[in-house]
């Protein structure tokens, strides 16, 4: 939002300076993004020629002799068609910065003679993009002087940065009326007289859609001559940012910087009928006033007439009744729409309006009728005209017993506010009768008894943000000022605090410390894949695709990480790192209902990435990454995220993206599924453009169960025992297709008390244990707790061990 200086004094009386009135904006919410003091301006002063003669050597040359207030005149060369002896203009010395060109002046020689600064253009100076001539002004102008100040063009531009709850603060009055009531001045009656009209409006409105439109003031004028608007309008809209383009379009956009009140101008001649407001149909199209046909949609809300569209409700009219220099009779439309309907509206079309900025988040709608006024006021001084009553017409105004309802059936919220509240929430403690005149500046209006604790205030119809007492406790704070709180201290417990963190969360980064320990690098990857990549790990359905994808190859949210995770490894060896190990702790999707997204810790390897080196090395290369390296990955993200490994089944197999020999299954129990991990499958590298060898892990975080609740937080006491631990060696013959985790359990669970572990660390297969059999060797570590333990007593152990094993396994111990 921006706005001049003069402008803001134009509904503020104050003596404030622009840096105060700068500090105390940003200070009352309405931050002060830039503040352009048109310093660039003020060398420039008005010169008045004094000769114009033909250069010796340039037919379009001329070498003038100019005054420019300082007693001596001073030469300049220039090649306008209109320099001449008598004509006043702008003059920029030597040294000077003409930002229209981004030149700094130095005297120089054009064509052998010598320039002392020069003659300026309005484009130039940034005024506009004329450039056929140099300025010509009054010839009473004052020589010497500023021109910037003589031209009102020295008057600084502010801008603010809203926020979208403030739609009060899209016009100057209401920032005037925020300052005022921080006591930087006094806010000037704002009050549109009514405009007396003769007859009736010949155009009728009808509202067929009254969610979309609950009000439409129009009013017809008469006998109108359109042409350029005046210079001080014309400069105000320049110093914003807008074009000019004639007086009646600049009105319109004139009222929607001063008021926040988007108008519009229809030509009556070519309005045909009467206008009616209703939903578009579906195919129906409109020429906008940007020269560009849109096709709207059932749901969007438009003006038409008997002709169809001529107007996109809230966001921009039609160019087929617009406005031009054959106009002579105009209908000024003030009307309400629904924000929702035109954010909606303006978002699928595409089109960025300052009406569609102001109606989606909310206009007054108790100033709709005097808006009408307010444009007709405007159209009669600027081109004159005989104006006729208004036409103003309502939605479904109802109302319940004891609300106040204005003028267009708005309904006023009445909000209780607690004074105490203030200090309870903020900190600050303000008196009752500056808090109650706060609110009073602002608009707000005590309904009752301004005694007790409580006052009930009656919002202003230009504050839809304001819902509740928090909100009032807020317009206290921010008018009485943010800097008056009082920093203090952070209250300091005895005892250490609570835990902070969930364990979702304290299992994400336990998990990202495992993995970057394990020599892992962390990615961020996008949370969107193409479609094709979200089928081959077993997504793509329907509720998962996106509807407005920012990339045709990000169509569809990731049902796994590993998608984006070999992607990034396969862009890091096509520059030349081709041993990476990445990996990921985030979110993936499973379905589109809350309970489908789920937390995983995912990692790849890729190439020779291993934990204890990657590369050449003299002793020998280093060996491909494989499926026991993506297992040692997984199992060390399960143990930091608190999951009980020792009691975690393994399983051979997994999804059809890994190797179906090379790929395992994690679980706890027979249902949950902790994990999975293995090398990926030649037809899922081929599909996704990747070259091998690659191997991977998916982890489930929040599959992990909940950890028991212990009775206090000291660690147990720690107990060794004093007697000494004894290893025993056993050799299984099995049948090929025995896990040896089958049989590692089997050995641990004979004696759960003195068997402290078992290790499997020999593997044999040969034609002497017979067809299909293997030998398995396992190292079992003993414990005895209470006493030493006897050779009956290591005895009667091994027994249990070989009678465990051959009952679960059928395995025999080996002769």
């Amino acid at each position: 939002m921006k706005f001049t200086l003069s402008w803001l004094k134009d509904h503020l009386e104050t003596d404030a300076t622009l840096d105060e009135i700068v500090e105390k904006l940003t200070m009352i919410g309405l931050e002060v993004e830039s503040v352009d003091d048109k310093a660039a301006l003020k060398p420039f002063v008005i010169a008045k020629v004094l000769t114009a003669e033909q250069h010796p050597d340039a037919d379009r040359l001329r070498v003038l002799s100019v005054d420019t207030g300082t007693g001596d005149p001073i030469q300049v060369v220039c090649g306008a068609p209109n320099a001449r002896a008598g004509l006043v203009g702008a003059f920029a010395a030597p040294g000077t910065y003409v930002p229209g060109i981004d030149v700094t002046l130095s005297v120089g020689k054009i064509r052998g003679v010598e320039s002392h600064g020069m003659m300026c253009s309005e484009r130039e100076l940034m005024l506009s993009d004329e450039h056929d001539g140099i300025i010509d002004i009054d010839q009473d102008a004052p020589v010497g002087t500023s021109f910037a100040a003589w031209a009102k063009l020295d008057d600084p531009v502010i801008e603010i940065g809203l926020t979208p709850n403030r739609p009060d603060a899209t016009g100057v009055y209401g920032i005037a009326r925020d300052l005022a009531a921080a006591g930087l001045g006094t806010l000037k009656d704002g009050t549109v007289a009514p405009v007396t009209g003769k007859g009736e409006c010949p155009v009728k409105v009808t509202i067929e859609e009254p969610d979309m439109c609950p009000g439409f003031a129009l009013r017809m004028v008469r006998g109108v001559k359109n042409g350029p608007s005046p210079k001080w309008l014309q400069q105000r809209l320049i110093a914003i940012g807008l074009r000019p383009i004639t007086a009646l379009v600049d009105i319109t956009n004139y009222a929607t910087f001063d008021r926040g009140r988007p108008l519009h101008v229809f030509d009556a001649a070519k309005v045909k009928g009467n206008l009616v407001v209703r939903s578009a149909r579906a195919g129906e199209k409109v020429l906008a006033l940007d020269g560009r046909e849109y096709e709207m949609a059932e749901g969007q809300c438009v003006i038409a007439d008997d002709n169809g569209v001529e107007s996109i409700a809230g966001i921009m009219g039609g160019e087929l009744s617009g406005c031009d220099e054959n106009t002579t009779d105009v209908l000024v439309e003030s009307a309400l729409w629904d924000p929702l309907t035109t954010a909606r509206t303006g978002r699928d079309l595409g089109i960025i309006t300052d009406a569609r900025y102001r109606f989606e988040r909310g206009v007054d709608p108790e100033f709709m009728v005097p808006g009408v006024d307010l444009g007709t006021r405007l159209v009669m001084e600027l081109c004159g005209g005989e104006p006729t009553e208004a036409e103003i017409v309502l939605g479904n105004p109802t109302s319940i017993e004891g609300e106040t309802v204005g003028s267009t059936g708005h309904h006023y919220l009445e909000v209780d506010f607690p004074l105490a509240e203030t200090k309870r929430l903020t900190g600050l403690d303000i008196g009752r009768d500056e808090s109650i005149a706060i609110l009073k500046r602002l608009g707000f209006t005590p309904k009752g008894s301004e005694d007790g604790d409580t006052v009930r205030f009656v919002v202003p119809s230009w504050r839809p943000d304001v819902e509740g007492k928090a909100d009032l406790v807020e317009e206290v704070m921010r008018i009485h000022g943010v800097n008056e709180i009082d920093p203090q201290p952070m209250v300091s417990h005895d005892a250490v605090n609570g835990r902070t963190l969930t364990t979702l969360q304290v299992r994400t980064r336990n998990a990202k410390r495992a993995l970057a320990a394990r020599g892992m690098m962390e990615a961020v990857t996008w949370s969107f894949i193409p479609h094709a990549h979200a089928e081959l790990f077993g997504g793509g359905q329907d509720g998962l695709r996106l509807s407005n994808p920012i990339a045709a190859d990000m169509s569809d949210m990731r049902p796994s990480l590993l998608p984006g995770l070999i992607s990034a490894a396969q862009r890091n060896a096509n520059h030349g790192f081709s041993d990476v190990a990445l990996f990921e702790v985030s979110g993936t999707y499973e379905s589109d209902e809350p309970e489908g997204q789920r937390r995983v810790a995912a990692g790849v390897r890729r190439g020779t990435a291993q934990m204890d080196g990657q590369g050449r090395h003299w002793a020998g290369n280093a060996q491909p990454v494989g499926v026991f390296d993506a297992k040692a990955d997984a199992l060390a993200a399960l143990e930091a995220c608190g999951a009980p490994v020792a009691n975690l089944q393994i399983e051979p197999g997994g999804p059809a993206w890994y190797h179906p020999g090379r790929s395992g299954v994690i679980k706890l129990g027979p249902k949950n599924v902790l994990g999975t991990f293995g090398e990926l499958h030649p037809r899922t590298l081929e599909a996704l453009d990747v070259e091998g060898p690659l191997c991977g892990f998916e982890v489930y975080v929040d599959a992990i169960p909940e950890p028991k609740a212990k009775a206090t937080r000291t660690k147990p006491r720690l107990d060794i025992s004093p007697l000494q631990a004894v290893k025993r060696d056993f050799a299984f013959v099995v049948d090929a297709g025995v896990e040896a985790a089958k049989l590692v359990r089997a050995a641990a669970g004979a004696d759960k008390k003195l068997i402290t572990g078992v290790r499997v660390f020999d593997l044999f297969e040969g034609a002497s244990l017979g067809e299909g059999k293997k030998s398995l060797a396992i190292e079992v570590a003993i414990q005895p707790v209470e006493k030493t333990l006897t050779d009956e007593d290591f005895e009667a152990l091994a027994a249990k061990i070989v009678d465990n094993v051959t009952k679960q396994t059928g395995g025999v111990l080996r002769g």
